[in-house]
């Protein structure tokens, strides 16, 4: 029997019910994190869960939890369902109260749901690389924050998806700025590109240990803004999720890019990623 978290204690999931008056399910009124699991163990928990705190802090919202013991608490769930090679998914909302915009009185508690997936590394495409297709960035301007708020991104991915494509890649105009779901990079002349950790984008944690790996390997990053321009002229496009790794793209559907297969680049960080993941969790 599957096992969740509801509030603080583990259940079963059948057990667990949500109130129809909780503000996630009415406004959005929350935040999230999914936290890879590899062989068992956590990868990068500690970075997951202080973003998690982080958007908390911008939306007033206080989650009555340290970050030991959140981990710990989901570590048990981890364990109770036997997840070897998964995810697990936390969010809170802001708590059950009277439907109304504003925030509710300070003693209303949020309220903290999480599961657990198994989730096979998608290794195929990791070594095939896959395709993307450009859809305009029109989210709100506060991206940095986690929040429950995804509609725009479910559109945009949902036409990369009618396209056959797995990604959106997000433009504001002419600027580049994330996908979908992930954080975009391109490497030009061996160097590799990124947008800057603005409020227009989420700061991910795959991408902060892509840029990790890039110091240690004396790969030359910059954070900084490019084009729909430069993107199609790059030598190699990849993106960056906690579920999608270090994923080349190969293709951007109805314009001129198309590789045969992931860059020289690419494969030196997708290997630096590994080593990552052995000493995290092996």
């Amino acid at each position: 029997m599957e096992h969740v978290i509801l509030n603080g204690q583990i259940l079963e999931r059948n057990d667990a019910k949500v109130d129809i008056e909780d503000r996630g399910y009415q406004f959005g009124d929350g935040i999230y994190e999914v936290i890879r699991v590899y062989n068992g163990k956590f990868f990068t928990a500690d970075e997951h869960l202080a973003r998690l705190f982080e958007s908390a802090e911008k939306i007033g919202m206080s989650l009555g939890y340290t970050l030991e013991e959140l981990k710990n608490l989901l570590a048990s769930l981890v364990q109770r369902n036997n997840i070897n090679e998964g995810t697990i998914y936390l969010q809170f909302s802001r708590g059950v109260a009277a439907r109304q915009h504003h925030y509710p009185a300070k003693d209303v508690k949020p309220a903290f749901t999480a599961y657990t997936k198994e989730v096979e590394r998608p290794k195929s495409k990791l070594r095939d690389g896959v395709q993307a297709k450009l859809v305009e960035d029109m989210r709100w301007l506060r991206c940095d924050i986690k929040s429950l708020n995804l509609l725009g991104n479910i559109m945009a991915k949902q036409e990369a998806a009618e396209a056959d494509c797995f990604e959106a890649i997000l433009h504001r105009g002419d600027t580049v700025t994330e996908g979908s779901s992930s954080n975009m990079f391109i490497v030009k002349d061996g160097i590799v590109k990124t947008h800057p950790a603005t409020n227009l984008i989420l700061n991910g944690i795959t991408r902060r240990v892509i840029l990790d790996i890039c110091n240690e390997q004396n790969i030359k990053i910059k954070e900084e803004e490019f084009t729909v321009q430069e993107l199609l002229s790059a030598d190699e496009i990849f993106l960056a999720s906690t579920t999608s790794e270090v994923m080349p793209i190969v293709k951007v559907a109805g314009k001129d890019f198309e590789m045969n297969g992931p860059g020289m680049v690419t494969k030196k960080l997708q290997d630096g990623f590994e080593e990552k993941i052995a000493q995290q969790c092996s």
